[in-house]
């Protein structure tokens, strides 16, 4: 190893809480193959580790099965000079080789390397080096934030600069290839042509004309592939433009001899291929030309994205209104916002009132009311109102950057199935030039006259014909088009993985508040208990002084009772939450439980004189709750909430894709029935608790295969985490997006059905792309080494080869670009599809 790669890493672990958490972290540490010596201090909440062989990702999973998960940092690099899938090998290789990496994918789509690495450890220079000292220059990528609209405006001139190049050294190919041709292949399209051309200039003029042009070729707009590809081979790590280079040099080199000393080759088997190298670059050239511009597509979204945020914004300031650079803003500014206007940056409105169109982030087409008090997000478009809304986050805060920054993690993750990719491309530009020897070999040895000749085109043909730029592309140009048409849909994959994942479900479980339902349900019904002692205002006002500090739907639902009431709630103090039960405080001295009859039963707290009346609540799909006061009984509260108009089509959507649907959550068994009949939900398992729905999900998994689960509360988080693939409305909880995988930035329903199917669409995307890649590989690398001359007589010539190459790969983009034109299976506010909707709902 190397001395930098002795040094002992040193890194910040999360969840120490005592001396005994740090002694088991150190204790995994120390027990990773390779680890020479680990600590763990928990007073600086550091490990320090003597790693030897072991790698970043070897240490972070140790800790991380540990329960002491250490704290990372992500660097993104922009990676020059890929061109195949073998590039990209050797990048992650030598990103992975620096201390404290723990990931390295590398897109060559994107052109980007999303470094995962331990806190503190591989600097973004560090990385930047490793990959240029492979042969690939990479530069640090600015984060998403001030930066983001400049980042995007970068990205988009870098492509249309490698786009222009490109093209003006295609033209340059081209003009001086095609008078090669006509002179090479004129004489076999218009008999007579040849022996004229002879007796008029000779036959060496023409070959020295040839000679003068190809070298032109080869020198200016074909510079690149040797420029690229003689150092990988003499690093010992031939890539794509190793091939070429070879592939032409052998052409042109031959020619040469045959023009300039015939005598050094057998007799009769002199013949120039100029032709073949100055059509060889020149496909190629054009070939990444329409790559090139196909490539600029696929991060399409991301850009549209990113130019959503204004580039400046109107700010009061103790002289008036000044308009300032939108990095110049800061949280406590505040902004005025005209009437057709996008709000710059993140806030709450202080003043006015207006609609806000807020479809580019949520999806949702109809704008939301806005006024004093409600939250803004940066980039939406204000309506026909005057707003002043005060900056509460900016930059790689605001949630159009979050948005942003989870869809390009996302693009730049490898799926499972790129695991086939890797393993076939580490070592197939070394096993093409094996082929090719071997091919030369065998015409040589059993070959027709002239064997040279034959062994030449064939040994050339192989190598132009086999690179793999296909392959690298297959699978990432789907996910970055598949990716940003799901975000433009309102669905954010926040785990790369999730998007080949979700497609293989076979059913999807529901949470019921918030989820299905509206979430904010209204009181109903408010019954005093025999002999409670107290008023029924009283009693509702001592209950909503509790719920008030609970974010549960149910106790706003209370709370907003009491004030329509006009109650003044008394002080509560020393609140609990109860997940799955309820919550206690002590208001004006008397002890407080609102709850479940569980949490009642707990207590010793006596619910017979009310249970007929919770019954009959329960039966009309009200959830019901109980409230004592210091252990005795006083009142039951009941609260209904409404589905959620997108629910029912959502369910016949998913009928239709051919999944079951079931509802898991911790209300009622009358309540969720209630709720499920009216959604047309196949199975419903309810009142359980957070942890009983981990099981509900694992008994579906065990009956029908994988399942998502979809919710959007804290006590949702472990089905979420626990599911397949777990789906969080993105107005839901943060703790909940969290555990999720799959984000819907609306609360409409729709966005299930839309992730599913986009899943669906990219992964047979993907499928058709490896088919073509791998299927192009194998048919056509025979061919190319003469398989069916034997039979037919006919050879490849190099210059198709390379057109087939170029072909190959402006495929697999132009098959990836597709993606771009998916609609939503469910849109927005659309009825339930027909057939679905007509479907039987199986029995409960």
């Amino acid at each position: 190893m190397s001395a930098a790669a002795a040094e002992p890493l040193s890194f910040p672990v999360t969840k120490l809480n005592c001396g005994g958490c740090a002694a088991r972290a150190q204790k995994a540490l120390a027990e990773v193959p390779g680890v020479g010596a680990a600590s763990v201090n928990f007073a600086t909440r550091k490990a320090l580790v003597e790693a030897g062989g072991a790698s970043g990702a070897a240490l972070a999973e140790a800790l991380a099965q540990a329960g002491y998960p250490a704290e990372e940092a992500e660097v993104t690099l922009e990676i020059a000079g890929m061109s195949c899938a073998s590039c990209v090998g050797r990048v992650e290789r030598a990103l992975a080789a620096v201390p404290g990496v723990i990931a390295a994918p590398v897109n060559l789509a994107s052109g980007r390397a999303q470094v995962r690495v331990l806190a503190g450890t591989a600097t973004p220079e560090d990385l930047a080096a490793a990959a240029t000292a492979a042969g690939y220059a990479a530069t640090v990528r600015e984060a998403t934030g001030e930066a983001g609209a400049d980042a995007a405006a970068a990205d988009a001139a870098r492509h249309d600069a490698e786009a222009a190049d490109l093209r003006h050294q295609t033209l340059r190919a081209a003009a001086l290839t095609a008078p090669v041709v006509v002179l090479e292949m004129t004489g076999h399209l218009v008999p007579g042509f040849h022996p004229w051309f002879a007796a008029s200039f000779g036959d060496l003029s023409n070959w020295l004309l040839q000679f003068a042009l190809t070298a032109l070729v080869l020198a200016g707009p074909g510079r690149r592939f040797y420029r690229a590809g003689v150092p990988a081979l003499l690093r010992g790590a031939p890539d794509m433009n190793a091939l070429v280079a070879i592939g032409t040099a052998a052409a042109f080199g031959f020619s040469v001899v045959s023009t300039f000393a015939p005598g050094l080759l057998p007799a009769g088997s002199a013949a120039v291929y100029y032709e073949a190298a100055a059509v060889i670059v020149t496909l190629i050239l054009l070939g990444r030309w329409l790559e090139s511009r196909a490539k600029g597509r696929t991060g399409a979204a991301i850009r549209r994205l990113i130019g959503l945020q204004p580039r400046s914004a109107r700010i009061e300031t103790p002289e008036g209104i000044a308009e300032v650079p939108i990095a110049k803003v800061v949280v406590g500014d505040v902004m005025v916002i005209r009437p057709g206007e996008r709000i710059a940056t993140d806030g709450t409105v202080i003043a006015g009132a207006s609609h806000v169109d807020e479809s580019m982030l949520t999806g949702e087409p109809l704008p939301v009311d806005k006024q004093a008090g409600d939250a803004v997000a940066g980039g939406t478009v204000n309506g026909n109102g005057a707003l002043k809304v005060r900056a509460t986050a900016v930059g790689a805060a605001t949630q159009l950057a979050q948005i942003v920054a989870m869809v390009e993690r996302a693009q730049a993750a490898k799926l499972p199935i790129q695991g086939l990719v890797d393993r076939v491309t580490l070592w197939f530009v070394p096993a093409v030039m094996a082929v090719a020897a071997l091919t030369v070999a065998i015409w040589l040895a059993f070959g027709p006259a002239p064997a040279l000749t034959h062994a030449l085109v064939a040994g050339v043909a192989v190598l132009i014909i086999a690179c793999p730029c296909a392959m690298g592309l297959a699978t990432p140009t789907s996910i970055m088009v598949g990716t940003g048409r799901a975000a433009e849909l309102g669905v954010l994959f926040r785990k790369g993985d999730a998007l080949q994942r979700l497609g293989r479900m076979r059913s999807v479980a529901l949470d019921k508040t918030g989820t299905l339902t509206e979430g904010k349900p209204e009181m109903t019904d408010f019954a005093l208990a025999p002999g409670a002692g107290l008023t029924e205002d009283a009693a509702l006002a001592a209950v909503a002084a509790v719920e008030a500090l609970s974010e549960h739907p149910v106790a706003a639902a209370i709370v907003r009772a009491a004030s329509a009431r006009g109650l003044e709630l008394p002080a509560a103090e020393g609140f609990a939450a109860i997940p799955g039960y309820g919550a206690r405080a002590t208001v004006a001295g008397q002890a407080v439980l609102v709850g479940t009859a569980r949490l009642m039963a707990r207590e010793g707290v006596d619910t017979a004189p009310l249970a007929a009346q919770v019954a009959a609540l329960d039966a009309r799909g009200r959830a019901a709750s109980y409230a004592a006061l210091d252990g005795r009984l006083v009142a039951v509260v009941a609260v209904a909430d409404r589905l959620k108009p997108s629910a029912r089509p959502m369910v016949a959507a998913l009928h239709a894709l051919g999944l079951r649907v079931a509802m898991i959550t911790g209300d009622s068994e009358a309540a969720a029935r209630a709720i499920a009949a009216e959604a047309g939900i196949d199975e419903v398992v309810a009142e359980v608790l957070p942890d009983g729905k981990v099981a509900a999900i694992e008994r579906l998994a065990a009956a029908a295969g994988p399942v998502a689960f979809v919710g959007d509360g804290i006590n949702d988080a472990p089905a979420l985490a626990a599911a397949d693939v777990g789906v969080a409305i993105g107005t839901g909880t943060e703790v909940a997006i969290d555990a999720a995988d799959v984000v819907l930035m609306s609360g409409d329903l729709a966005g299930v059905a839309n992730a599913i199917e986009m899943s669906r669409r990219t992964m047979a995307n993907i499928r058709q792309n490896l088919f073509w890649a791998f299927g192009y590989n194998v048919a056509l690398i025979p061919v190319a080494a003469g398989a069916l001359y034997p039979a037919t007589g006919l050879m490849l010539s190099p210059a198709l080869a390379a057109g087939a190459m170029a072909l190959s790969s402006v495929f697999v983009l132009s098959n990836a670009l597709r993606l771009r034109r998916v609609r939503a299976a469910l849109p927005e506010g659309a009825p339930a599809p027909r057939a679905a909707a007509a479907a039987p709902v199986p029995a409960e």
